[in-house]
């Protein structure tokens, strides 16, 4: 076993744990809010150290993570510090870590949940560029007063489409963290998502 495969994890594992876990509800509440993933995980490149902790936070022996580019290094440093199985069987996947530049078009391939279990759904977790500097996006729905902005670098052509068809699907339907270095930004199957 590798020193990168050990290596980077949680330095307090219950604390590290509580703090991303907290931060990651936090950003789900209140869609468009950047979240603070700092000095948690230190996960093989290419990976993003956000997209590190919350995998360490989240992911478990019952939740299979699909990565959607051969990450050999990431894979086995989630696998170790986790019990979480990398699986190459899309629709059984609970996390999903997409490629840089994904077609986003084949996101309807993961997990939306059933009708009597909505909440059996993939959260995907998509590297982009930054989180800000980008292309505006407006944000309304659920944990947001009236609207709010994003302006996140490096999303995909056809995102705001594939986003409306997801929120269309409501209850069921996939959940969306964008991740850049230490920071995240959680886009939940509620959010209205509107090009500006």
């Amino acid at each position: 076993m590798s020193l990168t495969t050990v290596d980077g994890g949680f330095a307090e594992p219950v604390f590290g744990s509580q703090r991303a876990f907290r931060a990651l509800m936090d950003a789900f509440a209140r869609p468009g809010s950047v979240a603070d993933l700092s000095d948690l995980a230190s996960p093989p490149a290419p990976m993003s150290p956000a997209a590190g902790a919350i995998l360490l936070a989240l992911a478990d022996a019952d939740t299979p993570v699909f990565f959607e580019t051969d990450m050999p290094g990431a894979k086995a440093w989630v696998g170790f510090h986790t019990g979480a199985a990398a699986t190459t069987d899309a629709p059984s996947a609970r996390f999903v870590h997409l490629a840089d530049g994904s077609d986003c078009t084949g996101w309807s391939r993961f997990a939306v949940g059933t009708a009597e279990y909505p909440d059996r759904s993939a959260t995907l977790l998509l590297p982009v560029t930054a989180l800000r500097g980008g292309q505006r996006l407006t944000l309304s729905g659920p944990g947001i007063e009236t609207t709010t902005d994003i302006v996140p670098q490096g999303l995909p052509a056809g995102f705001a489409d594939v986003m409306a068809a997801n929120r269309a699907g409501f209850p069921l339907g996939f959940d969306l963290v964008l991740v850049s270095g230490d920071e995240a930004l959680a886009l939940p199957r509620t959010t209205r998502i509107q090009e500006a």
